[in-house]
């Protein structure tokens, strides 16, 4: 499938471009902010080939990794055709306090995530300078090292600027507005009034003395307040006057309110934020880092890490340096590589090893999502290999108190940040850490991967779920999760008095039905409820989706194959919404029969509970009777 081709489709699973009202993207996500997050095909959208996977929460993220920015593009003009042809604006999300949560995120995730590249880049380039400065190549009191050093310092000193740029672009404000507002904060003649012995005061009231300079919250709530004071007087003011007197009364308010309110109290809660994060690290110190190093498998795969990002800029703003979630990064990211460099080795899958050894780069460099979707989440012998390598080199770095010069995804690439010229064990500490991420994950991965106990296989329709011929016996791999329920406890007496064949049911706990053997679709009813497979070996199956589900007319129901396509083991056939077939009052219990039965001797393999691509049933073929 094309890059048009897969962004059409994803798209159409959104809920079309009328439902998207706004569109960004990370190293590796597009991230969607929908008008109505219930119009978004989840199922649909995973089986989009290229789509690693999807996470619905504050936004629906829809993980494509490397090629995001050209994925993005084909969107985004496929948006704006759609838009010029439906000549229909968006419809925005009304404010309510259900989705107070995700507005939250989806406000942080706008303001932040566009100016991280520029922060990292000059975080990076001064932390090189710093370590030309310390191996001798550059002299710091050299001109040179403080012209250079001009670079990245300018980045910090104007960030409210960038802030104030992207919070109004979120909020949809005049953004050369929004600029020249919030620029008086970082006006040299202005900050060398405030500053001056004995102060500066307007119309009598003393004008606060705060150091605005690589500040992020006095920004935003500049803006906020900038957004509501401009659209009110945009609504009130005739046409004729309104390209000169609705900035005129935003300067006339905001930029008081923000002298002697706002930018105060921005800049107190980045010293609160600040305050918070060293004081968990100071109170609980290594023990911090290991915990957090450990769950970030798990926070990344709901994108909750993006709330990390304004108190880690508030800290690095102020302190120059973190010593919590940067240094737990190092130690997951580099972890992740290590288990996918395990896996790539290990498994007999060419597609699972290229996308093994893929993923595994990117974590290397402090890109985790291709790892994370395409591997480690979806393998538990994977994730505690990660989880344990993580906390591994968390505990250890915490312990040296390993601290970071720059913010920035921690990786081989930027390993850099960890220079202090003050301290050169800081950086040897983070190499060391690095190493302990990557020796223990791939150590564990090494020894627990097993390509027959592989979700990612199954995904891929690999050979690591296939259960070889023994005996002379065929056997069927389970289609589902769940519990194993005989079929003489199945409350349906066609079912339980083996009229259409003999075999198992399972009740599930999870919806996904996947092929137990390598063969032909037979049949695939209308309702979407029940699929036949003809075995390779002549063994006929009907996998049948909870008890009487046919009356669902294929709501619950989404196909990924259709009558006549090949299947293997482990190919996902069918997804069922299990809430949705129990709220309407349907049994979730799947039988799952050998058609023609009388053929063979049918052997339940199994009991108790169930893993997808685990053994399931044994068929043996009848001997022929001799006339």
């Amino acid at each position: 499938m094309s890059t048009q081709e897969a962004a059409k489709a994803i798209l159409e699973h959104v809920g079309g471009a009328g439902n998207v009202s706004k569109l960004q993207h990370c190293s590796t996500r597009l991230r969607f902010a929908l008008a109505d997050d219930s119009k978004a095909d989840e199922a649909a959208l995973k089986a989009i080939p290229g789509v690693i996977g999807v996470v619905k929460g504050p936004q629906t993220q829809v993980i494509v990794g490397s090629k995001v920015a050209d994925m993005y593009a084909a969107v985004e003009k496929l948006r704006s055709g759609t838009a010029a042809q439906d000549g229909a604006p968006v419809e925005r999300r009304p404010l309510s306090w259900k989705h107070a949560g995700s507005t939250v995120m989806d406000f942080i995730v706008s303001v932040f995530t566009p100016i991280i590249p520029a922060i990292a880049g000059a975080g990076i380039f001064k932390s090189l300078l710093v370590l030309a400065s310390a191996v001798g190549w550059l002299s710091s009191s050299s001109d040179n090292f403080k012209v250079l050093s001009s670079i990245p310092d300018a980045v910090f000193g104007f960030l409210p600027l960038l802030v104030a740029y992207t919070t109004a672009k979120k909020l949809d404000v005049n953004r050369p507005l929004a600029l020249g507002i919030v620029g008086v904060l970082v006006y040299p003649a202005f900050t060398a009034l405030a500053t001056r012995e004995g102060g500066v005061d307007l119309f009598g009231l003393d004008v606060p003395s705060v150091p605005y300079n690589a500040q992020v919250f006095p920004s935003i709530l500049a803006i906020l307040l900038l957004s509501v004071v401009e659209r009110f007087f945009t609504k009130i003011t005739p046409g004729p006057i309104r390209v000169f007197f609705v900035p005129l009364m935003c300067i006339v308010i905001v930029v008081p309110a923000t002298i002697f309110l706002l930018g105060p109290l921005g800049y107190q809660l980045g010293v609160l934020l600040t305050a918070a994060l060293i004081a968990l690290y100071g109170t609980f110190g290594w023990v911090a880092v290991m915990l957090l190093a450990g769950v970030l498998p798990l926070i990344i795969s709901v994108g909750m890490h993006k709330a990390f990002i304004p108190p880690t800029i508030a800290t690095m703003a102020s302190a120059g340096r973190e010593s919590f979630y940067l240094v737990a990064s190092l130690a997951h990211n580099l972890s992740e590589a290590g288990a996918t460099f395990a896996v790539a080795l290990r498994t007999k899958s060419t597609t699972l090893r290229a996308t093994s050894l893929s993923a595994g780069v990117s974590a290397l460099f402090g890109i985790t999502e291709p790892a994370l979707y395409g591997v480690t989440l979806q393998n538990r012998r994977v994730l505690v290999s990660v989880i344990i390598g993580s906390m591994s080199a968390g505990a250890y770095l915490g312990l040296v108190q390993t601290t970071a010069f720059a913010v920035v995804g921690p990786g081989v690439g930027s390993i850099s940040m960890y220079v202090d010229a003050a301290n050169p064990w800081n950086f040897i500490n983070a190499l060391i850490g690095l190493g302990i991420a990557l020796v223990v994950s791939f150590t564990l991965a090494l020894f627990l991967w097993r390509d027959s106990d592989s979700a990612t296989l199954r995904v891929m329709g690999g050979t690591g779920t296939a259960v070889e011929p023994a005996n002379g016996a065929g056997h069927l791999a389970s289609p589902m999760t769940g519990v194993i329920v005989p079929l003489d406890d199945v409350d349906d007496s066609v079912f339980s008095a083996r009229i259409i064949g003999d075999g198992v049911a399972i009740r599930p706990t999870d919806g996904a039905v996947r092929s137990p053997l390598a063969g032909e679709v037979t049949v695939l009813m209308d309702s979407k409820h029940a699929i036949g497979i003809r075995g390779d070996d002549g063994v006929e199956i009907l996998i049948h989706v909870g008890i009487d589900t046919v009356q669902l007319d294929g709501a619950p129901f989404t196909t990924h194959v259709a009558v006549g396509d090949r299947v293997v083991v482990g190919q996902l056939l069918v997804e069922a919404d299990l809430a949705v077939i129990s709220a309407a009052g349907y049994d979730t219990t799947t039988p799952v029969l050998i058609v023609n039965s009388k053929n063979y001797d049918v052997t339940v393999e199994e009991a108790g509970s169930v893993t997808s691509g685990q053994a399931l049933l044994a068929t043996k073929a009848k001997e022929k009777e001799l006339v």
